[in-house]
């Protein structure tokens, strides 16, 4: 039995969600998301909340349930409050710049790095080593953020690169004489 999936998904004033053909859709303030749903598991809208339960008693049912419930739950907490990833840039010399729908980084390397911000996702930089990502789909902004962290991870020694806020970085002992 999944634990998660046996909480209905509450539905916040202000979000509506419908269910046709096969499609989850939901619609909140920040937009709408839109989702596939399994044939494995039935949704059912209730009074306030989406239920999320298996089909049938089969393995691949049990193991999708925890899965979409935790989906669905995404939808909701995206047209309501949206999703936020903020990244740390820590180097000499090593900037951001967000310039309309591109992102332009100086990380080091003899040419800069420009990023397409893909649609739905907002980038800012506070200051210039600061990047803020915000959106409805936790999916594209994860994708993003790792994207970009992915041109200079952090290293072990000095802590230099691109890392997540919050995120504890191993230090290692250089050289010894």
């Amino acid at each position: 039995m999944s634990r998660i999936g046996k909480k209905p998904v509450a539905i916040p004033s202000g979000v509506t969600a419908t269910i046709e053909d096969q499609l989850l859709t939901v619609k909140g303030p920040k937009g709408t998301l839109a989702m596939p749903l399994r044939e494995e598991i039935s949704y059912v809208l209730e009074q306030g909340g989406v239920s999320v339960n298996p089909a049938n008693d089969t393995k691949r049912a049990r193991a999708f349930w925890g899965m979409q419930r935790t989906l669905v739950q995404n939808l909701i907490t995206g047209v309501s409050d949206g999703f936020t990833k903020k990244l740390l840039i820590n180097g000499v010399g090593y900037r951001a710049a967000a310039q309309g729908k591109n992102l332009n980084l100086k990380l080091g390397y003899s040419h800069d790095v420009n990023i397409d911000v893909p649609e739905g996702i907002e980038v800012k930089t506070p200051d210039n080593t600061t990047i803020e990502i915000s959106g409805t789909d936790k999916q594209k902004v994860g994708q993003l953020a790792a994207e970009i962290r992915r041109w200079r991870k952090p290293e072990p020694y000095k802590g230099k690169g691109i890392k997540y806020d919050g995120e504890f970085i191993f230090r290692k002992e250089g050289k010894k004489k």
